[in-house]
């Protein structure tokens, strides 16, 4: 492992799951890490996990990520600190189950932190120094929810739709630099984030379920590859263009019936 010294990569959502996977990743590639999370506990365990298995520089900021002021608080700290930000995985992240107009209006505003305002945020601060050093990596992490409309978890599908869409139109706008911009859209990991799905209605394991592991690997090679939208299987591709391909009408009531059916 050759270690790139001061060239730091900011992970959202690192306590656990795909977000210490990338970590991980990141840490054995010789990156130094900006580790951010709310979960202190399991914060710290990650970081000190990759501090006693890889030769980088790991810093913790135990902060709520869906706060409007968080993008700024990382900038700030990344300036006043002399770190140099090379990339950014816009990871943190759950979802809502239930009908839109009896789940919690909080929840949902937190969930539209994590998913538009935090990763646009963060996007805006960090790609114009990456864009004046002509280098850098940011990855969004959507979801195949993010290509049709979700009833029964409207909110988590439609801001999965505003991370491809985003990243599909800034990653045209800088074609052509050697800064890599991508989302990647998985189906079913093995992360938290099933706990974290309205816990007294917890969706049920099925066999196209995925390793957070084996996900965030692909995601780093199909992003330094040149792919803008990273589909991490074969059933992943042809799902992400079943709904192009049935009427509108069809998808939202298919989508309304599997879902009622995982979690009955």
């Amino acid at each position: 492992m050759s270690l790139i010294k001061n060239k730091y990569v900011i992970i959202t959502g690192a306590a656990s799951g795909l977000g210490k996977e990338f970590a991980k990743i990141y840490a054995k590639d010789g990156y130094a890490l900006i580790l951010a999370d709310i979960n202190s506990e399991m914060l710290d365990a990650t970081a000190n996990e990759i501090r006693s298995n890889y030769a980088v520089d790991v810093k913790v900021l135990v902060r709520d990520v869906s706060q409007v002021s968080f993008a700024q608080e990382v900038y700030d700290f990344t300036v006043e600190n002399d770190l140099t930000v090379f990339g950014l995985v816009n990871n943190a992240g759950f979802g809502v189950f239930g009908n839109f107009s009896e789940t919690n209006l909080n929840s949902e505003l937190t969930m539209a932190g994590l998913h538009v305002t935090t990763p646009m945020a963060l996007t805006k601060l960090f790609l114009k120094g990456m864009l004046e050093r002509n280098e850098g990596e940011i990855l969004n992490i959507s979801s195949l929810a993010g290509f049709q409309p979700g009833p029964l978890m409207s909110i988590y599908y439609s801001t999965k739709a505003f991370l491809i869409s985003f990243t599909e139109a800034i990653a045209r706008e800088n074609k052509g630099s050697n800064v890599r911009i991508s989302v990647l859209c998985p189906g079913v990991v093995n992360t938290n984030f099933r706990k974290n799905v309205a816990a007294d209605k917890e969706a049920k394991i099925n066999s196209m379920n995925s390793e957070p592991g084996e996900v965030a690997a692909y995601g780093i090679r199909a992003m330094r590859k040149g792919k803008v939208v990273c589909l991490p299987s074969l059933s992943c591709q042809f799902l992400s263009i079943l709904p192009r391909l049935i009427p509108r009408n069809t998808a939202r009531n298919l989508i309304y019936k599997i879902q009622l059916k995982n979690r009955g």
